[in-house]
């Protein structure tokens, strides 16, 4: 077996992303590159045929904007060069694990349903949460009808798994 990590360390684990993850990443750096960068070094370009740089609000902020969005670009292209798009399993999950849908009750009985992402694509409101949350944290390794507890600021909180799942629930 290969083993690309320097002699005594560990391989890295791969980094991975969901594919509407990486669509999203994708989607942005396409939109940078093809419609925002383009228009702000337009802008750029007419507020420098204004004349004197030095005082064009214009010119010095397209240039700030520009090399904003070019630092964003080469973080994204190196992101996504180094994220693996997870490809979830034929069979069902049986336990908790990156990818998967979880549905948790808690002590009160209210249900609720996460997906655990990577940490480029969390989104809380969406029920994605980063698999290296507390909550995620706390879950993985977990089967249905396990509890998992959770430690948080205002104390903690016990849940029970009731389903695992690739697809996202049915509401």
């Amino acid at each position: 077996m290969a083993n690309d990590a320097p002699e005594g360390e560990r391989p890295k684990a791969p980094h991975f992303i969901t594919a509407d993850g990486m669509k999203k990443l994708r989607d942005e750096l396409d939109q940078l590159w093809r419609v925002e960068r383009p228009r702000v070094t337009n802008e750029v370009s007419t507020a420098a045929a204004l004349g004197d740089r030095s005082e064009n609000a214009e010119y010095i902020y397209g240039k700030r904007r520009l090399r904003e969005i070019d630092r964003r670009l080469e973080f994204l292209a190196k992101r996504i060069e180094s994220l693996t798009v997870f490809r979830p399993p034929v069979r069902p999950p049986e336990k908790v694990a990156f990818g998967v849908w979880v549905t948790l009750e808690d002590e009160d009985g209210n249900t609720v349903h996460y997906q655990l992402v990577g940490p480029d694509e969390f989104d809380v409101d969406a029920g994605k949460i980063s698999v290296a949350s507390p909550v995620a944290r706390a879950l993985l390794g977990k089967e249905v009808d396990d509890e998992a507890t959770v430690e948080r600021p205002r104390g903690s909180v016990t849940f029970t798994i009731t389903a695992i799942s690739y697809q996202p629930p049915r509401p």
